[in-house]
């Protein structure tokens, strides 16, 4: 179930007990608020909701940034449910929220709003206006209306903290094993399949053109990807380009992936494509012929890694 911070929560819903954080990739650290958010709520018979805001709160006071989101809301809201969630409740992020004191979005929102009983942070979870409220604040400001309140520290890989940023910088490097490890499942692109000018089928590897949106850049170039269409449940395996075509005009930013062994149609059907290994940068052949070659190579090389 997904929910809107505009609106009451529904009776069967308050009290529950709030995981609250921005959670973009659900990674190892968003997980252990989350489950301890779960488990909470199970100890004491109550609901479990994660509040994630959206769009973030970067986009609304730096519009000029680069997308960088790792996640869609439909991704979260399915990853939420996995980890044990009853519902997702969005805060839509806008002028109106920015401006809300802390003191207001306790009493306010989580408070009358949701009806929370409890909520969970990471440590160095900000809210309110000028990110006035931290999590001493949230203690504070919680026990006035009957709200407990929870931290979890951060989590700690290979003696660095688990963040959105640092699989942020993996993607932006190419490497897909670290950011796989840090979100425990590779960064998937889930996007509509559209009709692109169709190179692809006349030389051999007909793709699926797929925008990237919202999504956050990563390394372009080839991969060896894994495929989900989304109506079906199918599951399949290939290597993409992802990036602008330095072979053909005009530059265009999609990821374009080539499943092994498919012949059915994807045009207007959503497909998630799960990065799993960089194979190479994009690069510009001196003829069709070469490209043609090496894409041959790419793809026998996908399959080695896919197995």
């Amino acid at each position: 179930m997904r929910l809107d911070h505009r609106s009451r929560v529904p009776d069967e819903l308050r009290g529950a007990v709030v995981a609250l954080g921005n959670f973009d990739g659900f990674h190892l650290g968003h997980q252990a608020v989350v489950r301890e958010a779960v488990e909470w709520a199970k100890s004491e018979g109550r609901p479990a909701i994660v509040a994630t805001f959206d769009p973030h709160p970067v986009r609304h006071f730096a519009p000029h940034v680069p997308p960088f989101r790792l996640t869609t809301l439909d991704q979260r809201e399915e990853l939420f449910a996995a980890a044990g969630a009853d519902a997702m409740l969005v805060f839509h992020f806008d002028r109106e929220l920015a401006t809300t004191t802390a003191a207001d979005f306790v009493a306010t929102l989580l408070a009358d709003r949701i009806g929370a009983a409890g909520v969970v942070t990471g440590e160095d979870f900000t809210f309110g206006k000028g990110r006035a409220g931290n999590r001493d604040t949230l203690v504070t400001l919680g026990a006035a209306h009957g709200i407990s309140a929870r931290a979890v520290p951060p989590v700690i890989e290979s003696g660095l903290v688990v963040s959105s940023s640092r699989i942020r910088d993996a993607l932006k490097a190419g490497d897909c094993e670290t950011a796989t490890r840090l979100m425990t499942r590779p960064f998937a692109i889930r996007a509509e399949v559209q009709h692109g000018d169709k190179r692809g089928r006349t030389i051999g590897f007909p793709t699926a053109n797929m925008a990237l949106g919202n999504y956050l850049r990563p390394r372009f170039g080839i991969y060896a990807v894994r495929g989900r269409v989304l109506d079906s449940g199918e599951e399949l395996t290939g290597a993409a380009n992802l990036g602008i075509r330095p072979q053909f005009d005009p530059p265009l930013e999609l990821l374009e992936p080539y499943f092994f062994d498919f012949s059915g149609d994807l045009y207007g059907r959503e497909v998630e494509v799960s990065l799993i290994s960089f194979l190479r940068p994009e690069a510009r052949f001196a003829s069709l012929d070469e490209l043609v070659e090496q894409m041959a190579r790419d793809c026998d090389q996908a399959r080695g890694i896919l197995g």
